[in-house]
């Protein structure tokens, strides 16, 4: 009974949520927020303003309305899920097949926030559960009018070389209304201003943590030279460890006939996304990882399998257009790239007219410096600049599913101010091409990644 007593006296509650919120405080970094102290020691000791003003207080014997408790527990859920939204854990649905097999079309995870601290919103007007885009109507979620600095709080842990990350798309700051999932960039590199806006357009200016979600395994952290030689990543020199879900394209030649379309599936592939070719004959892009390679091989109407290198130029969709870093005497491919360094904050490059090319997006947009080049010269803000130092880490993000992946090697490095968490576990998966209940993967429900 006296453990009761104690629990239920409003002292110790309001203990118990003022130290809460204090380590709340610390965490966030902003000691104003310790005037928040006066709002629970109302709440819990002289109750002097209705804080939750919907709520009725009834008389006794009367009967509650439904709606307002509806009304209140609606509320309580918007406030603690968009707390735990903003600080913890956010849902996400994996939308591509860029990391196939190791995440899948159709997997919903939970991105964890904390593992490398979450970012303190920088666009803090915007409504409540939505990233960027309102359901129904399909404009803009935000509001503009308040934009806080970048600035991140404490987190379980640094991100590591090979870790698995969720971050804002680098290039998603412009958005073509009619193609919201095109890169704006690369769309005026291809078909030049006007076209892209005249077919493509309007477009919408985002702010960074209001730019699209994108998963992508980090193959290199600041400071690392990454190099990629036939299809194989090599950071300071080394191979890259062999991923189970890490795949290429494969030419597989047959003896005439096809695969069984149970062992396709075994492999958790979909019989309808591969061509078979009886020209060849056999499949042209058949998607397989080192150790299925091996396996294929051994199958009794398989005659021989290739692996699809591009060489420079780049094969067709590709183009040196659409190969980061778009210009200069660089003839690289999606499987031969490199070797480049990868920004470090607080590193000293050269600049020169022939490698700005690698550092002007750092420069320009990432860093807010105004960037002009004229003639052999170089301005920053205004002053020659010979050399330029990084005030931020970059990464070097890749799809494990090589060919099928728009990343890095398309828009360049991914500033740590785009970070948003890595994710934890997928807690549901449907195969969208399966109807129910065939369509649910129950072996990857609840599974850690």
């Amino acid at each position: 009974m006296k453990v009761l007593q104690i629990i239920g006296n409003k002292w110790f509650k309001f203990s118990i949520w003022a130290l809460l919120y204090l380590l709340w405080v610390i965490w966030f970094g902003n000691l104003w927020f310790i005037l928040g102290l006066i709002i629970i020691f109302d709440l819990f000791i002289t109750r002097k303003v209705k804080w939750a003003f919907w709520k009725k207080n009834y008389k006794k014997g009367e009967k509650r309305n439904a709606w307002l408790d509806w009304l209140d527990a609606i509320i309580f859920a918007l406030i603690a899920s968009t707390l735990i939204k903003a600080f913890f854990f956010e849902a996400y649905m994996i939308p591509t097949s860029s990391m196939e097999r190791t995440l899948m079309t159709g997997d919903y995870l939970f991105v964890s926030k904390v593992a490398y601290g979450p970012k303190v919103a920088q666009t803090p007007i915007s409504f409540p559960l939505v990233h960027n885009v309102l359901p129904l109507t399909g404009g803009e979620s935000y509001l503009k009018w308040i934009q806080n600095p970048y600035r991140r709080m404490a987190g379980f842990r640094t991100i590591k070389r090979n870790d698995i990350v969720v971050f804002n798309f680098p290039n998603g700051d412009t958005v073509l209304k009619g193609d919201p999932t095109a890169d704006y960039y690369q769309c005026i590199r291809l078909y030049g201003r006007d076209y892209t806006y005249r077919t493509y357009g309007p477009v919408v200016v985002r702010p960074d943590d209001k730019k699209d979600n994108y998963v992508k395994r980090c193959v290199a952290q600041a400071g690392d030279t990454l190099e990629i030689v036939n299809g194989k990543v090599y950071i300071d020199g080394n191979p890259q460890p062999n991923f189970p879900g890490i795949q290429n394209t494969y030419t597989v030649y047959t003896n005439g006939t096809t695969l069984n379309p149970k062992i396709i599936e075994d492999m958790g592939l979909n019989n309808d996304e591969l061509y078979y070719d009886a020209s060849l004959p056999g499949y042209t892009n058949f998607p397989l990882n080192e150790d299925e390679v091996a396996k294929l091989k051994s199958m009794a109407n398989i005659v021989d399998i290739r692996q699809n290198i591009d060489t420079y130029p780049p094969d067709l969709p590709d183009s040196p257009l659409t190969i980061f870093p778009f210009e200069g005497d660089f003839k690289w491919t999606r499987d031969n790239f490199g070797p480049l360094w990868i920004p470090k904050r607080g590193a000293t490059v050269p600049l020169t007219v022939d490698n700005l090319p690698l550092y002007s997006r750092i420069i320009s947009s990432y860093e807010d410096n105004k960037l002009e080049v004229k003639g052999s010269e170089i301005f920053i803000n205004g002053k020659v600049a010979n050399s330029y130092t990084f005030k931020m880490d970059y990464y070097f993000m890749m799809g494990d599913n090589r060919h099928n992946s728009a990343d890095s090697r398309y828009w360049g490095f991914v500033p740590e101010s785009h970070v948003v968490g890595t994710p934890s576990v997928i807690w549901f998966s449907k195969d969208k091409y399966s109807s129910f209940p065939r369509n649910i993967r129950w072996k990857r429900i609840f599974k850690i990644v």
